[in-house]
Parts: C-alpha cells; structure tokens; sequence
C-alpha cells in the first residue's frame, strides 16, 4: 500500500511538474490567472440575442520577411493587390462592403512602388494601411524621428486617418516583436520603456499590437478595450489599464484581440492550446474560431450587442498565402453569409482598424445607432 501511495505521488508530481513548465514554456502565467478569475466574463451569445461582429483583420504585413530581397517584396506586394479583389470581391458585409483589410506597414521595409500598389487597393474599398515598426536598441529621440517621417510617407501616398474635426494626421499602431514600451524580459527589439508619450505626441490614435501569447510580452489585461497611461518607473506601460472614469487625455486606447484557452487543442490529452486571434497556415479561420472569438467579449459597456474581433495575421511570406487568400478563408466568408442568412438576429461588418476605433469611441460617447453611421465617427480616410 505505501509503495502504491508513493507511486501515485511520484506520478502526481511528474504531470504537474509538466503542467508548470509548459505554463512557462508559453508564459501562461502571465495571463491565465486573469483569465481564471474573468472565466464568467467569457460567455457566448444566446442564441437569440441581436449580435454584431465588428471583424478586423490587422496584417503585420512585412513584404522583406525573412531578408527577402526587393524583387521578392514586390512580388509578394503585388500577390495581395491581385488576389485580394479576385478572391473577396463579391463578398458583402450587413452594410453592403467588401472584406476590408489593415495593412500595417513596417517602416524599416518602406519601397515607393510597395505602397504605391497597396494605396490603389485601399482606394479600391478594400482596406487601408497603417504603421508597423520593427527597432531595437532605439532611444526617445530616434522613435519620434521615424514616426514622424514615415507619417509623411504614408500621407504622401494618400493613405492614413485624419481627425474629422482638427485636420490632424493620425495612425494606428503594432509594435514589431509585440514589444510595446520595452516589453520583453531581455530589452530587446525596443529599448524605448516610454513608448506611450511618443505614439500619443506624433499623432497614434490607438495600439493594436495585443494579445502577443504565447510571448513574454503578453500584458496581464486581456479581451478589452481599455486605456494605458506612461508609467515612468519600468517598461510595459500597456500592463496597467487607467481606471474608469479616470481622465483619458494622456491615455493610448489599447485594443486587443482575443485570448482564450482551448480545449479542442489539447496537449497530452488535458493541456488545453491557446485561441489568440492568429490568421496563419496552423490556424485558418472558421465558425469554430468565430464562436470562441465571440466568447472572448471584447467589448464596449452600453454596446452589448457589439462584439469587436481583432485578429492578427503576418501575410506577406508565401507561407500563410494559401490560407489567407485562397480557400480557407474564401469558406470563412461563405460560412459568415451563411449564419447571417440563416440568423436573423446574426450580423457581421468588416471593418478597418480606424473603422473598428471609431466605433468603440462611438459606443464609448454613447452611441445608439448603427454600425454604418459610426465607422467615420472621429477619424476619416480618403480610402
């Protein structure tokens, strides 16, 4: 009996000693005791509640992935503004639009004739482009220099958000390496802790960079829309949401995508995998991801029937070509007019970065009307 009892310790503790290092492994314990403690936030939709999915697909779109040469990048650029229409065109959101893409741009990858391929896709309906940064090592002074020039690029292409009421040019952001404000544990692919200050000064209007699991920089908060102030003791700014009621003025407005566990993906037959919101060639797009994505509730208080999904792709690289332009996602848009035709009280929007922030500001003031009244709530585009 007592070499039983021992067996079954020593068991014990080689499965939770396995638990914990792969909750390390993929740094779970930085966001899964958030995750514990809000599992009752994370609820599907009734059946017949009246639901919106406002659904953003935010590209850190890198056409030099992998030290490809110029030539490569242009093929890659010009894949995208060929296929896209091709394949999505004829698709329709509730307010009669096509799929609508965000291409974040990486400022270090900039070719003229780059942008000037994708400003004639956005100009076609089928999306806009925002800024990407890749930096390390960087100081206060550089990261305001780059901004601001690649700002006056992007504006010099006609493309980029202006404020409805003051004229101002503004941008969304995604930090290259997901490492906003110095975020990662060995500094590196940053060197900035005070990121925040200078987004907010050379005009961003929000960050889109999270979630980033399974990497270390993935903040504690997660599924919401929230609001981060600098913080000048440390890095990682973005890990501590402002409180509510609290003045947004020197605030970023963090948007994030979902992060769930999940549980058709098991390790080991009882680790569950990891939902974060990734368009790639291992995670295509499905109803099945669309349910989890609207369990995660990312949301606006006064707004519960709009759910925000931001999803996050990296679809330059040939490698994740197949899934994002061709079939599976080609279904993915079938299988949403499908439910919406089927549902009557299921409604999908495509939507921009700047269309999804213009509509949480729109909830976050109050807002009662609808989707297609708020997509140019505060921040307008020629695109």
């Amino acid at each position: 009996m007592e070499w039983f009892v021992l067996g079954v310790f020593v068991v014990a503790c080689i499965v939770l000693g396995g638990v914990y290092w792969q909750l390390r492994r993929r740094h779970m314990l930085r966001w899964l005791p958030t995750f514990l403690r809000e599992r009752q936030r994370f609820q599907l939709p009734k059946l017949d509640d009246e639901i919106h999915v406002i659904l953003c697909i935010c590209d850190h779109f890198e056409p030099k992935w992998g030290n490809a040469d110029r030539e490569t990048g242009r093929k890659r650029v010009a894949k995208w503004v060929e296929e896209y229409p091709k394949q999505f065109g004829r698709f329709r959101d509730a307010d009669g639009r096509p799929p609508r893409y965000s291409f974040f741009f990486p400022i270090e990858e900039y070719e003229k004739e780059y942008l000037d391929a994708l400003a004639g896709l956005c100009k076609a309906g089928f999306g806009e482009v925002e800024i990407h940064l890749h930096h390390d090592n960087d100081t206060p002074e550089g990261l305001r220099e780059k901004l601001i020039s690649f700002k006056e690029v992007l504006l010099g292409h006609g493309l980029l958000a202006r404020h409805k009421h003051t004229g101002v040019a503004m941008y969304a952001f995604i930090h290259g390496n997901w490492a906003l404000c110095n975020a990662r544990p060995d500094g590196k692919f940053c060197g900035v802790e005070h990121e925040i200050p200078i987004l907010l000064e050379t005009g961003c209007y929000a960050d889109l960079t999270f979630p980033s699991a399974p990497s270390a920089t993935q903040p504690p908060i997660i599924n919401r829309i929230y609001h981060a102030c600098d913080r000048p003791d440390g890095p990682r700014s973005q890990d501590v949401a402002i409180a509510d009621g609290a003045s947004t003025e020197n605030a970023l407005l963090m948007v994030q995508g979902p992060l769930l566990l999940d549980w058709s993906k098991r390790k080991w037959g009882f680790m569950p995998g990891v939902e974060n919101g990734c368009l790639q060639t291992s995670q295509p797009p499905s109803v099945e991801r669309l349910m989890r994505w609207l369990q995660a509730r990312v949301q606006v208080p006064g707004r519960p029937d709009w759910y925000f999904v931001k999803l996050h792709a990296h679809g330059a690289p040939e490698v994740d070509h197949e899934v994002l332009l061709g079939a599976p996602m080609v279904q993915f848009h079938e299988d949403l007019a499908a439910l919406a035709r089927t549902n009557s009280t299921f409604h999908y929007h495509y939507v921009t970065a700047r269309e999804m922030v213009n509509l949480i500001k729109a909830a976050q003031a109050g807002f009662k009307g609808t989707v297609g009244e708020a997509r140019d709530w505060e921040l307008v585009s020629d695109c």
